[in-house]
């Protein structure tokens, strides 16, 4: 698996299971993460994206967003080294302007310091909404190109994190079976697999066990698969199909 995305969902059901506030199952979410970043990075993944806060948590209580704003500062200081050291390249994808002004610039720093690294991608999705993305990739192609057509290749090329590669397996936890807004264009062939597992409970060796399962489902992007062929010339051949239907005119 290639790039495989988490939607780390279930902290306050959690918290609330255990007779505590919804701030205290994040903070408990957020020690989970390195653990399955080292996992990812074990298992041979090339890029992980952990969604961390939509556009939509924005409206959340003050408390909460509160606590979720400090965690990303905290995470940043706390596994700065460890990144740096392990050839992480670490990436915030989204709208951010709402962070503080100290925690962008800690951000900003850790991206600046880690572009080199040649290990994970690891990308948080902050502030960040998949219809948005699309929106804001459009209006970036439209005011390069006034007046010309959109192809895909333009509108890949322009979404927050174009270095991206496509999603190959999508994991939710909490129990919810929705992939609530979340990389809508990246994920248009992703494999998904939800679990019942809240994220604070969730851990290597489920992780593990969900990349073993998805190694094995066969994918075909939506085309046959003639004998022997792998599964990146499958992946070749459907967006070939794709690119060459879009060139004619579409439907």
């Amino acid at each position: 698996m290639n790039h495989v995305a988490i939607i780390m969902d279930g902290n306050g059901r959690w918290a609330r299971a255990r007779g505590r506030g919804r701030a205290w199952g994040h903070v408990r979410g957020a020690s989970r993460v390195p653990a399955i970043v080292e996992a990812a990075a074990d298992q041979g993944v090339g890029a992980l994206t952990l969604y961390a806060f939509s556009t939509e948590n924005w409206s959340r209580p003050e408390g909460e967003v509160g606590a979720v704003l400090g965690l990303l500062a905290k995470h940043v200081r706390r596994e700065r080294r460890r990144i740096l050291e392990g050839g992480i390249r670490f990436r915030v994808m989204g709208r951010t302007e709402g962070l503080p002004a100290g925690t962008r610039e800690l951000v900003s720093r850790l991206e600046d310091d880690s572009r080199q690294g040649a290990g994970l991608m690891l990308t948080f999705a902050f502030g960040y909404g998949g219809r948005r993305e699309i929106v804001d990739a459009v209006n970036r192609c439209v005011a390069r190109r006034p007046g010309a057509p959109v192809t895909e290749r333009d509108l890949a090329e322009n979404l927050y994190c174009p270095h991206l590669p496509d999603v190959d397996l999508l994991i939710r936890t909490g129990g919810e079976r929705r992939i609530s807004n979340f990389l809508l264009w990246r994920a248009a062939y992703a494999e998904l697999h939800f679990t019942a597992t809240r994220w604070p409970d969730f851990g290597p060796p489920e992780f593990a066990s969900i990349l073993g399962e998805a190694r094995r489902r066969e994918r075909r992007f939506g085309t046959a698969l003639p004998s022997g062929a792998t599964l990146e010339r499958a992946r070749a051949m459907a967006l070939g199909r794709e690119r060459a239907f879009a060139e004619a005119g579409g439907p």
